[in-house]
Order: C-alpha cells, then structure tokens, then sequence
C-alpha cells in the first residue's frame, strides 16, 4: 500500500527547478501519483480540470526515464516506456505538444511521438523500427498494434500504460477492446503499471473494478478440472479435446462439459489493487443561464431564438467555444453567426465529419489565438488545453451533468481561477434542465454509470487480433481474457463459442470457406489463416462503426467530349442515407457553405458551390444525446418542488402555474398521463421523463397493445420529456395501469423486434465489429449500400438455422442497450406500477405544448422545421391560454 504524501515531498532537482520556474509547487495529487509510480501500483486519479491532471500522469514516467542511463539502440531496455492512449486524435496531438514543453525546458533526453489514423505510413514504420521513449495514440492504433506479429517484443520493455478521459470510454465497444489490449499487454509486461484519469466519475470504484488486471491475467500453465480435482497440463488431450470439437463439429452443450476454470488461490476483489487518487476541488465554476429579453419559448431545439445574444457575448469575451449537441446544429449555429457577423469577428466550425486537414487548421488557429469564437461538438469536449478559452456557452440543454462539466472545463484550464458558462435554452422544458445540470455542477455531482459486461463481438475481434500476432492456447487466452474486467465473468463456453465463431464463423455457416480465418497448427495453438486474412483483418480494426458515410467531394467536368463529373477536393463526410433522399441540384449546407449536389461516384457524394445561399433541403444528419439517467431525477424533483420555481424565468413560473390550474404538475415518483380530443384526433400525452430513446421505444411497444384494444393508434412523437400518441378513438376509459404493465418488455418486444429493421441495422454494426464482413479490403472498401446487403442475407440465414448465433444474440443485447434503452424503460415502469395520475381534459395542456408541436415537422428541417414548429405553437399556446378556469378533473 502506497504510504500518505508528507507534507514537502521533494521533487528530482531538475523538474523541482523547471516547477519554480514557472511559480508552481507541486500538488497533493500529484505528488501521490509519483509515489504510486515508485511504488509499482495501478492508479486512478480522478481531479478537476486545469489541476495538472495529466502531468500528473506522466510525472513518474518522466522522472524515471529522466534516471536512467544511456538507452540501447536495441535489445532489452530499448522498446516503447511509456503508452499513452486517449479516446480522441486530437487530444493526442494536444498532449504530444504540451507534453514536450517539461522535457524541452528540462533539457531531458527523452523521445516523444504520436500515432493516430492521421500519421502516415512511413513515421508509423519507423516507430515500429525505431519506438519512441513516450507513444501517444488511440485505442484503434492499440488495437492494431495488438495485432502485429511483433508485439511481444515491441512491448515488452513497457512500463506504464496512461488513460486519459477513462470515462468518455470505458464503458463501451471501444472501452472493451481497450480492456482487451491491455490484458495482452500485461501478459507482454506483467510489470507494467496501468493509471487512468478523469474529471466527471461519480463512483471511482466502478472504474477501478475495470482498470484492475487479474492477479491471474497473462499467465498459463497449469488449470483445475472441477470434476477430478486435478491439474492438468495445457497441452494434454483434455484440452485438445476442446479444440478438436470446435475444428470439427458443433459445440456440446454447456451441460456436457465440465467448465474449465484457472487453480490458484482465491482472487482478491477486482479493484482492489487500484490505488484511487482524488485532487482537492477547484474554483467552483460561475454558470449562468441566458434568458433571451426574459422569454423562454415554449417549444424549440435550435436555440436560434437567441442567437444575436450569442453573438453579444462573442464580442464581449476573449475566445469563446460554442457547444451544441448535433453536427447538423453546429452547422446550423454556424450559418446563422456568421449572417449577423457585422463586425466580422473570426468564428470557426468543429465537428467530427470535416475533413481531418480543415479540423486541424481550426485547431492550430485556436492555439495560436487566431479565433474569437468556435462552434462545436463533442469533438472538443475531452481535456484539450486551449490555453485562452474566455468563455463556454452550451447551446440547448447540455444532456448531462458530466458532459456540461466537460465542456465547462474548457474555460480558463486553470483550476484556482473560475471558469466562466453560459447555458441557452431552446425550450421551457429545457430551462428546467439546464437549471437541474446548474445545480449538479453547483454539487459536483456527476452523472450515474451502470455496470458493464464485455461484449463477444469485440471479443471475436480480439481474438482474431492475437491469432495475428502469434498463435495462441485457449486456455492460456481465456485466462489473460477473464483478467480484464468486463469479461471477468465470462464462462469457458462462451469462450468457446467465441472461437468456433472466428474459426467457422459459426454452425451455420461453417460451410463457406471464407468464414474460416484461424486454424490449428501441428501443435494444437489457433493462428490466422493466412497472410492475406491478417491484413484484411488489420485493415478493420476498431469498434467504431459510424453510419455508412460518403466523401463529400467538390465536382469537376474533365475528359473527352462527355465531361464527365469526378470528385476533387474533399469536404469532409456524410452519411450514406442522407444523399439517397437527394436529387440532383437539391441544395444544402455543409462545412458552413451551400452546395448543390450532383450525384454519387462510389464513395463520393459530388458537390458544386450554390448559387442560391438557401438551401431547399438545410436539414442535415446527427443524432441526439438522450438525457441522462440522473439529470432527468432532477428534472422530476424540480417540477414537483414549487420553493424551486423561484429561481426560474417568470413566464416559466407563469408556464407551470398554468398546468397546475388546467392538469396538475407531476409527483418525482409517479407519471403524468393527459387524454382530449383535438379536431377529429384523439392524443394521450405523458411525462415520463426518461429521455427520447427509452419514450421512442415505450411508444412502439404502446401502439401495439392500443392497436389490439380496438383504439386505432394513428401515430406517435417523443421529446426528452413527454411522449404523445394519437388515435381514432377517445383513450380515456382505458385501464392505463394494464397499459403500462412491465410485461410489454416481453412477448410485445420480442414480436416487435421480429418485424422490425432494427435488428438488422444492429446486426450490420456486429457483424462489422466481429470481423465477420470486412468494409475494408486491399485496393476496395463496401460503399454502406454493399455491406448492407451482405450483412442482411446473412441475417436472414442464421435467423432460419441458427437463431442462438453469437452475433444474433449480441445484436439483441445492443438493441436493448442501446437503441432501444430497455434498462431505463423498464426501471420506468417498475417506478410509475400503481403510480400514475390520469386526467382527462377539454383540451390541450401548457405541457403538452412542445411535443404536440413536434407532429408532422420529422420530414423537414431547419429554419422550415423551426417555421412549421412555431406556426404550430402559436395555435396550440392559443388554445391553451383561451381559458384561464381549471379543468374538470378525472381519476
């Protein structure tokens, strides 16, 4: 156990001068993260921004290597230090330049390179030939290293391993194929030291279970059968036996085979052995909530209403980043900025679909301090240090406590100095969420993470990855794989049908040939099959899958007499279904101009510049955050609590007043539920307050069963905060308790799911995550239209023969999890059982306002959405406001 910090603990001579230098002192935290690093422990620093956090990181890393003597050209001792891995490219090269301002001032000799998907071929080649002492990267690259048939060694002089921003990534795809590296890496180095650090963690133990390796991890040898109680060796016929089947046949069932499980000792509780560091609290940052001339409207999601109050607020701060939560509003926010920009004030864009050349010329311009305001996305959320950030303004309601914290953050970077905020806005709802996220930063309270399991599609690419690097024993795999957290409960059968899908691509479809891509050798050890499967396999690494995108390219007419249109300078990218829904010369924006599109080549979507600046078609892609689990618990806890309207804006005092005198305002622990009549439609209106994707799912599952009652559901709409639901016939006499019963998440999802192309949009990012449908090939990559098609005929063949396939049951756990938040809906319904508050109205309620608005505006977009949305709101406000009497009430 690391001894407490002592007051006055002395830094190394060189790096105490370079901190007086520059007037620091050394803090707490800090100096605890060197003792960790002399103690050889695994830790996790949780600490505010702007309090050193990733120096802190690196500082044991620093002054070791600063010690050491000359490093050898080759041979032991002169392989990669130190690994640092962040979840975004750009933080990266942030870290890489900052990181090199200690060692250029300190004068020490060591060597510090990046690698992300932007450095070229060449420098990667010679990092492999020549490691640097410090390798940044990403956990795509690590994943691709993990696969050279060169790892072993290449890591085998590693130390420490630094995770930045541990939050933004542990709990995903990508933070299990982490995970997965760096339980090889240990097995590569068992001394290696993992640390990992953060600003947002609510519960610091849930994040020490995951970064914690296994006593067991990386090791082999000898394995218990529990049916004898013997050892036995790993190389003996018991363990062929496994193999064997999985070479040749299918797999025995989970009864007919004894589980194989590591001897040894007990293992010690998983987090255990993971030092938890905490940083003494910052200035408490000063967040204010734009009021826009002190109205709030009652419906919206751009925030353009006060847009010319953004722009006041540019010009009265130093540099000011703009954050939104879509790439369509970024451009959106963009467009409208620069029509009121009279004083041409340099205003650039973010987002994650620019080309990588136009990102980095805005980066480099807010480093030097060339811009006065950037709108972004989540593409500069994490710890970028930007040095003179002013200002940050959260356009629309942040989502999330955590995320606001984030992007907060990016202010001043100092942590005895405040940083400044300014949250808009778009709706009434909204103003209640935004002062719910105020009062979480006011309490340092982040949002809630559940626990994660490791999924087998990243397994199966994991897997696949090591039979590149070099030929692998189950049981030795399955014990480095059951020492990394997520899969600390994974049972040798489904280990076992991890690699009889790598080997076979599974019982169904072990007939093709090219679903095979690891045999066993002479020896009984699994190996790639080929070097052709290797490279195919390298060239796809990652559990990212985005929606299939096409290349914007600028259109030019070259050759012959046809001039025919080709691609020139690329734009930046787009999705696939975007372009589909276009004609040529329909006009839109993108990367902050409008374009006329002319068609699609290939990947590319061809584009000329417009001559009319109004796009025809100006709504264009990105999906939106769902509001998180703990900031909707507030939401509830504001509206119920009237001491707590004091704080808000007057019309939204107003606004809630006038739904207790017509409905009533919703208790925390229930769910509001309004039913009237509108023209020749009859709606019900609920408030469940549980985000859009859970509210998207219960309304699928709500229209099936009102469809079965006789009523006629003609459609639905969901906001963040309420759903609603239109019919033929009047739902007031329904048994809405029955409605609501948890059992909808049974036979009704299961029967959904089997009629709708959400599985197999599911199954598509699976199958591409696993490895069993490459995008990529050598000289040729799938447009998204082409691995759809693949992806979708073999849906349908393991569906008719094999419906317990892996990635059939993994697509459906993603679904539940994801797309459809089926842990959050039930929770709902478990929370309102016996709970809910019906009344039945003459009409429409001040609530019911923003997500009545919504109905018939989805085929449409920007400034046509907002007009559509705010016509309608005008004539539902009037209704609403024609009659101040109560409304007769109903139980």
């Amino acid at each position: 156990m690391v001894p407490s910090i002592v007051a006055g603990m002395n830094l190394p001579p060189l790096f105490a001068d370079w901190f007086a230098t520059r007037g620091w002192s050394l803090r707490r935290h800090q100096a605890e993260m060197i003792a960790a690093g002399q103690a050889g422990r695994h830790a996790l620093l949780v600490a505010p921004t702007g309090g050193g956090k990733t120096l802190a990181g690196f500082l044991p890393s620093l002054i070791e290597l600063a010690e050491r003597g000359p490093r050898p050209t080759f041979g032991p001792g002169s392989g990669v230090h130190t690994l640092y891995v962040s979840p975004l490219k750009a933080l990266t090269t942030d870290v890489e330049r900052n990181l090199m301002t200690p060692i250029r001032e300190i004068g020490l000799n060591i060597h510090v390179e990046s690698r992300t998907g932007d450095t070229k071929q060449s420098k990667k080649q010679r990092q492999r030939e020549f490691p640097p002492d410090i390798l940044l990267t990403t956990p795509e690259q690590l994943a691709l290293f993990c696969a050279w048939d060169g790892a072993r060694a290449y890591f085998s002089d590693l130390k420490c391993i630094v995770l930045d921003e541990v939050h933004a990534i542990w709990s995903g795809k990508r933070g299990d194929l982490l995970n997965l590296a760096l339980g090889r890496l240990q097995s590569f180095s068992p001394t290696m030291r993992r640390v990992a650090l953060s600003a947002t963690i609510d519960d610091p133990q849930l994040i020490a279970d995951w970064l914690s390796p296994s006593p067991l991890a990386g090791g082999g040898g000898a394995h218990c059968d529990p049916t004898t109680g013997g050892s036995r060796s790993e190389t003996d016929e018991g363990s062929r036996d496994v193999e064997d089947h999985l070479a040749d046949g299918p797999r025995v069932s989970d009864s007919a085979r004894p589980l194989i499980r590591p001897s040894g000792p007990p293992s010690p509780a998983r987090g255990e052995g993971v030092l938890i560091v905490r940083g003494d609290p910052g200035a408490p940052p000063v967040v204010d909530v734009l009021v826009s001339e002190g109205h709030v409207p009652w419906a919206g999601h751009t925030g353009q209403h006060a847009i010319p109050e953004v722009y006041d607020a540019i010009k009265r701060s130093g540099m000011t980043l703009i954050f939104v939560n879509t790439r369509w509003q970024s451009e959106f926010v963009f467009q409208r900025l620069w029509e009121i920009n009279d004083e041409n004030l340099p205003i650039g864009l973010h987002h994650g679909s620019l080309a990588a050349e136009q990102r980095r010329k805005v980066e480099a311009a807010m480093a030097r301090g060339d811009l006065r305001a950037v709108v972004c996305t989540s593409t500069l959320d994490l710890g970028i240090d930007w040095g003179d950030v002013d200002l940050v303004i959260q356009l629309a309601a942040p989502k999330g406590a955590s995320r606001l914290v984030q992007r907060i953050g990016r202010a001043n970077h100092r942590l005895d100095e405040p940083s400044r905020a300014l949250m808009v806005p778009a709706s009434r709802f909204e103003m209640l969420e935004c002062q719910a996220a105020r009062e979480a930063v006011a309490e340092n309270a982040f949002d809630w993470e559940p626990h994660h399991i490791g999924t087998l599609d990243t397994l199966a690419q994991h897997v696949m990855g090591v039979a590149c690097s070099e030929p692998f024993r189950m049981d030795d795999l399955y014990t480095e794989i059951v020492g990394c957290g997520p899969y600390a409960a994974m049972t040798y059968e489904q280990f076992e049908e991890v690699v009889d899908f790598v080997a076979t691509g599974g019982y169904a479809l072990r007939t093709y040939d090219r679903f095979a891509r690891i045999v066993r050798d002479r020896e009984g050890r699994w190996k790639v099959r080929n070097a052709q499967t290797a490279q195919r396999h390298r060239m796809n690494v990652g559990a990212i899958v985005a929606a299939g995108t096409l290349n914007v390219r600028v259109a030019s007419r070259r050759g012959g007499a046809t001039k025919q249109l080709i691609g020139g300078r690329k734009v930046g990218e787009a999705e696939e279904w975007y372009f589909e829904q276009l004609t040529p010369g329909d006009t839109f924006i993108f990367a902050g101009q409008t374009w006329a599109f002319q068609g699609i080549n290939g990947t590319d979507a061809l584009v000329t510049h417009a001559q009319d600046k109004d796009p025809k078609i100006p709504s264009w892609g990105g999906s939106k955050f769902p509001m998180s689990t703990s900031l909707a618990v507030r939401v509830r806890d504001i509206i119920q609590d009237r001491d707590r309207w004091r704080v808000l804006p007057p019309d939204v005092q107003e606004w809630l007043e006038l739904q207790e005198a017509r409905s009533t305002i919703p208790r925390a622990d229930s769910m509001l539920i309004e039913t009237f009549a509108r023209g020749s439609r009859h709606y019900m209106v609920a408030y469940p307050f549980e985000g859009g994707l859970a509210h998207n799912t219960l309304c699928m599952l709500l229209t099936r069963r009102l469809d079965r009652l006789g009523v006629g559901p003609l459609g639905f709409v969901c906001t963040d905060y309420s759903l609603a639901i239109w019919s033929i016939k009047p739902m007031d006499d329904l048994d809405f308790d029955a409605l609501f019963q948890p059992d909808m998440l049974g036979d009704d999802l299961e029967s959904w799911l089997e009629e709708s192309f959400m599985m197999k949009r599911t199954f598509r990012n699976c199958a591409l995550i696993s490895g069993l449908i490459e995008r990529r090939q050598p000289g040729a990559e799938k447009t998204g239209r082409q691995v759809t098609f693949s992806t979708d005929l073999i849906y349908d063949v393991l569906r008719r023969h094999q419906p317990d396939h892996l990635l059939l049951k993994t697509a459906r756990a993603d679904a539940a999890s994801g797309l459809l938040d089926v842990a959050r809906l039930g929770a709902l319904l478990s929370r309102i059982a016996g709970h809910i508050e019906l009344r039945a109205l003459t009409r429409a309620s001040p609530f019911s306002v923003p997500v009545l608005v919504q109905i018939g505006r989805e085929r449409v977009g920007g400034d046509a959405s907002d007009m559509i949305l705010e016509g309608a709101a005008e004539d539902l406000i009037a209704e609403v406001m024609a009659d101040a009497e109560p409304e007769p009430q109903a139980a």
